[in-house]
């Protein structure tokens, strides 16, 4: 079957032999982990809104506030292409992308557990000086340390839901992340839409109340164990086993003991776990995980629309209350969706998911960018009947993207790699994800002015080569203990091809 990939049963050793129940400590330890997506998510949501509010641009990009309110027709595409009014946006990507090297070794050596709390640190401070902000440069620096919590809380997270959850039920509770994630963006436009009417000062509010899911991480996370992986890497064996015998609720735990101190045994043997996530065993899923998954993630255009709505829905013709509220409209459709994802995705698999709502989201941009040829632009405004059809457009591409390439683009990539490269090659997977989402969050608006309607027929081009991939090249990962995902590859109809030919052309040492 080409698009498949699928092992057979009898190549996962000790599956069959795992027990877990549904414990309370289980449940705990996740929701507090899983607030990492509410950092990422409440600055997603809000600095579209923030920068879009009259009081905030006045105070640092006047211009733009005058181009905003100008009436000429040339502006229709172009009020807020300004590349220092983005950079406040993309600057915390930037930031993201470079200290997640920082935090694959603190997750590695020191557990993912001191990676979520150095991130709810710092995600703080940047918070407290955002909403203090004088002028630019300390809103570029508050954006920097936002960014640096971000890049600890993203390379941390998925891997401790991942290796916190049992194999059965491990994609909802890894799209733990992406639910807290929309939660934030929900919370944060709901929060704009009432700060926009508290002249001059809601923005600062808006950006201040960041620190209240950064403070519930932190405190939250002091009482959270350290995961069973971790702490079998570390070498704290008997620890590691009581971890697992809690969060399992039994102490039959052998099977699932025996597999993480072998592939701890594994990892202890890897000096570079960085150089070896290019070996032939590793390539199939560094390519898929490491770099496609995380790129096309942000190639959706989807996070375009988060980090912009109001933006956008001004832009083209909605006022300021309407682009607010059509913003939370939007965050409703993501936290639907991504419950809808949690519910299933455990039954229909990873597959289906990235592919039917690939077809949704193609079918909703091509209409966008048509609803825009023809109803919008050279001064023309968009008649009520259009801009309804359009928000139903976004909530629809919204509703597709939240329960595929929104949490499966965390949630896959955090269960394909094995444990010795585990956390070096999350840290690629934040770094090439921080890398698109700043590059977008940058040039979007740029984009937008220049190839006005046509961007969208961009980001419907792009969906279809990333379904075309996913079906080709994708393994289904549902149910597959984490530790023994690598049999998938073994067994696909063109990775087995790359990961055989190790056998017989290289013999693996220890780097």
């Amino acid at each position: 079957m080409a698009g498949g990939g699928f092992t057979d049963g009898g190549s996962l050793k000790r599956a069959h032999l795992y027990q877990h129940k549904i414990t309370g400590y289980l449940i705990f330890s996740c929701i507090i982990g899983a607030l990492g997506g509410a950092l990422f998510g409440y600055d997603l949501g809000v600095s579209g809104g923030v920068t879009s509010m009259d009081d905030f641009l006045k105070e640092f990009f006047p211009h733009v506030y005058e181009k905003k309110h100008a009436n000429t027709s040339e502006t229709d595409y172009c009020k807020y292409d300004d590349q220092m009014l983005t950079l406040f946006t993309s600057s915390l990507y930037f930031a993201a992308l470079v200290s997640t090297f920082g935090a694959s070794s603190l997750t590695k050596y020191k557990g993912r557990k001191a990676s979520i709390l150095a991130g709810s640190v710092s995600f703080f401070l940047g918070a407290v000086l955002n909403a203090s902000a004088k002028n630019v440069a300390m809103l570029i620096i508050g954006r920097i340390l936002l960014g640096i919590g971000i890049g600890f809380g993203n390379q941390a997270v998925p891997l401790y839901l991942s290796e916190m959850a049992p194999a059965k039920i491990r994609g909802a509770v890894n799209q733990l992340f992406q639910l807290t994630t929309c939660l934030g963006i929900l919370i944060a436009n709901l929060v704009n839409y009432g700060t926009e009417k508290l002249h001059p000062w809601g923005w600062r509010l808006s950006l201040g109340l960041a620190t209240v899911p950064a403070t519930f991480m932190f405190i939250g996370g002091c009482y959270c164990p350290e995961t069973p992986n971790s702490l079998v890497e570390q070498g704290r064996i008997d620890e590691g086993r009581l971890v697992l015998e809690k969060i399992r609720g039994t102490r039959n735990v052998d099977a699932e003991f025996d597999d993480l101190v072998e592939a701890s045994r594994e990892a202890k043997s890897i000096k570079n776990p960085f150089q070896n996530l290019l070996l032939r065993k590793n390539r199939p899923q560094f390519i898929i995980g490491a770099l496609a998954i995380p790129a096309f993630q942000q190639l959706t255009g989807n996070n375009s629309i988060l980090f912009y709505a109001p933006v956008i829905f001004q832009t083209i013709g909605f006022g300021s209350g309407a682009a607010l509220y059509s913003s939370v409209i939007t965050s409703v459709a993501l936290v639907v969706a991504t419950l809808i994802s949690m519910a299933l995705v455990d039954k229909y698999g990873r597959r289906a998911f990235f592919i039917e709502a690939g077809i949704e989201m193609t079918l909703c941009m091509i209409a966008t960018a048509i609803i825009l040829a023809v109803e919008f632009g050279k001064g023309k405004q968009l008649s009520l009947g259009a801009g309804i059809f359009l928000v139903i457009l976004i909530f629809l591409f919204v509703m597709a993207y939240g329960r595929s390439w929104g949490p499966l683009g965390w949630l896959v990539p955090s269960e394909l790699f094995p444990l010795e490269i585990r956390s070096a090659a999350q840290s690629v997977v934040v770094c090439v994800n921080m890398i698109f989402t700043a590059l977008v969050a940058q040039f979007f608006l740029l984009s937008l002015c220049h190839l006005k309607y046509g961007i969208f027929l961009l980001f419907a081009a792009l969906v279809t080569l990333m379904s075309c991939f996913v079906y080709y090249f994708l393994p289904e990962t549902k149910q597959v203990p984490i530790e023994e995902i690598y049999h998938l590859f073994e067994n696909h109809w063109f990775w087995k091809i790359i990961v055989r030919k190790e056998n017989n052309e290289e013999a693996v040492t220890p780097v």
